[in-house]
């Protein structure tokens, strides 16, 4: 005589519907008690929801990408007294325990535990990941070095581990497992299922084949992979993951964004540099890299990657405009030269709208901006940062020279806001107190274009009689080639040189 039971989801805490991601079982499995039969994720985490009794699962009442809530149905578990003996003898069965712990993973006193791809119940081969680490230096992905069942799992993200922590314990495959009569192998269902296919052979933790051939749009990734996958932008159901069930590892991620950037998805992907062991030739010293190092490192990665460069350069006559400076200087009023730039790049900008621009995001549209707000790209003791100047086309030489000394002293301390770095819709970036002829300045994204400038120097030309000195400012304007060419670069250049040249300071 068979016993039907439908099994309700769970109360799972504070949350009133979760997506299911992963179907763990098909029609006709035999399920112990606590073995996984659905993995759920929230915004915040994913769990595998196990079963609560031994059995034959009979009917799947959910999908993939299903929402469910505590009390839904999620299947239906036959248990047949005929085979409670049976089943009773699985359950009962103690597994041999084999544990995993971390091996030698370099010199590392402890790392984080970043990532866990099993689950209790899962079935693995040897050499499979089971947990990912990261130290200061990389992530790293740990195998299991034997195959069985994962028993129990040792530790939780965020952990800090070394060599020779418990991992996990696993059984070992070795052991046998009771079989069926083939008379016995194939239950009937309560009711047609729907939307899978039973197996001929009941196998346990044999997955729905929803889950092997995932339509568009669905796929099996962390909550902190499925977040990093929104920020890039990225469709997950595109990638190819090479973890446990097909899921996505972050170098999974990564590689596939790489692959795009290179070659728009037609194949490739960037080659790795070395590794070297440095020390073997000499002392060597380690400095951790800053927060702004970090994060201007990966963003000037993706410009340079994302963006076709082209940068042209000029030289600028700046006498008329020193002299000035210089008057007001004896006036009382110091003003260097990046406000003069600040406010001729301005003008420029008003005359050539398409360098005070950016392209929309599926790259076939220019979005204008009417506003000129400027990024001055700054040094600091902790790295380079880019505050902005608001509204520079409404300020005076004096207005702009009092703002850039206040926020600069903010990025030297420290103490700029993350809105004090957004709304640019142009760059400058000014080495001319440090030094240098030229330089190629990296676009700014989303922006299209920069302006590098260098020091100044006086520079002997000729007039026709014999040679005069002439202050000399170097400039180079880096653009987005898909939206400037060579011509409308050039004619910008020669833009700024004349406001630059020529205006009236009196």
């Amino acid at each position: 005589m068979s016993d039907i039971k439908n099994v309700p989801l769970p109360d799972i805490g504070d949350f009133d519907e979760v997506e299911v991601i992963e179907i763990l079982v098909s029609i006709g499995d035999t399920v112990a008690e606590d073995d996984g039969i659905i993995t759920l994720e929230s915004d915040k985490a994913s769990m595998e929801i196990p079963a609560p009794s031994a059995g034959i699962i009979s009917e799947i009442k959910v999908s993939l990408g299903d929402k469910i809530k505590q009390g839904d149905i999620i299947l239906s578990i036959e248990s047949e007294e005929k085979d409670a003996e049976v089943i009773e003898e699985v359950v009962n069965t103690k597994p041999k325990s084999m544990p995993v712990v971390v091996p030698d993973i370099g010199d590392f006193d402890e790392v984080e535990v970043i990532e866990i791809l099993v689950n209790v119940g899962d079935e693995l081969s040897e050499e499979d990941g089971i947990i990912t680490l990261e130290s200061d230096k990389a992530s790293m992905e740990i195998p299991t070095p034997l195959a069985g069942i994962v028993l129990d799992i040792k530790v939780a993200l965020g952990d800090k581990i070394k060599l020779g922590d418990l991992i996990l314990n696993i059984e070992s495959t070795g052991a046998s497992t009771p079989t069926r009569s083939p008379a016995e192998q194939t239950p009937t269902p309560v009711t047609a299922p729907t939307h899978t296919t039973p197996t001929q052979k009941p196998t346990p933790k044999t997955f729905d084949q929803s889950v092997s051939n995932m339509p568009k749009g669905t796929s099996h990734a962390s909550p902190s992979i499925r977040k990093l996958a929104r920020e890039l932008g990225v469709d997950l159901s595109n990638v190819s993951g090479t973890g446990q069930k097909g899921r996505v590892l972050e170098d999974d991620l990564k590689g596939y964004v790489k692959q795009i950037m290179l070659s728009g998805g037609t194949g490739g992907a960037l080659p790795k540099t070395p590794v070297i062991d440095f020390s073997k030739f000499g002392e060597t010293e380690t400095l951790a890299l800053s927060r702004i190092n970090k994060l201007s490192g990966k963003h000037l990665t993706a410009c340079w990657l994302n963006i076709p460069h082209v940068t042209q350069f000029d030289e600028v006559n700046i006498d008329k405009m020193e002299v000035y400076r210089q008057a007001q200087k004896a006036a009382g009023v110091k003003l260097t030269p990046l406000v003069f730039i600040m406010k001729g790049v301005v003008q420029a900008l008003q005359i050539h709208p398409r360098f005070n621009a950016s392209l929309d995001e599926s790259g076939e549209h220019l979005i204008l901006k009417k506003y000129f707000n400027l990024g001055i790209a700054m040094d600091t003791p902790n790295g380079l940062v880019v505050p902005v100047i608001r509204d520079v086309e409404q300020k005076s030489l004096q207005e702009l020279a009092t703002e850039l000394a206040e926020i600069s002293a903010k990025a030297r301390d420290g103490k700029l806001k993350p809105a004090d770095m957004q709304g640019a819709g142009f760059t400058i970036s000014s080495l001319g107190g440090i030094g240098g002829t030229q330089f190629t300045p990296i676009v700014n994204a989303p922006e299209v274009a920069i302006l590098g400038v260098s020091r100044s120097f006086n520079k002997p030309i000729w007039n026709g009689e014999n040679f005069t000195p002439e202050l000399t400012l170097p400039l180079a304007l880096s653009y987005d080639h898909r939206v400037i060419d060579g011509a409308q670069g050039g004619r910008f250049m020669a833009q700024l040189n004349t406001i630059l040249r020529e205006a009236d300071y009196d």
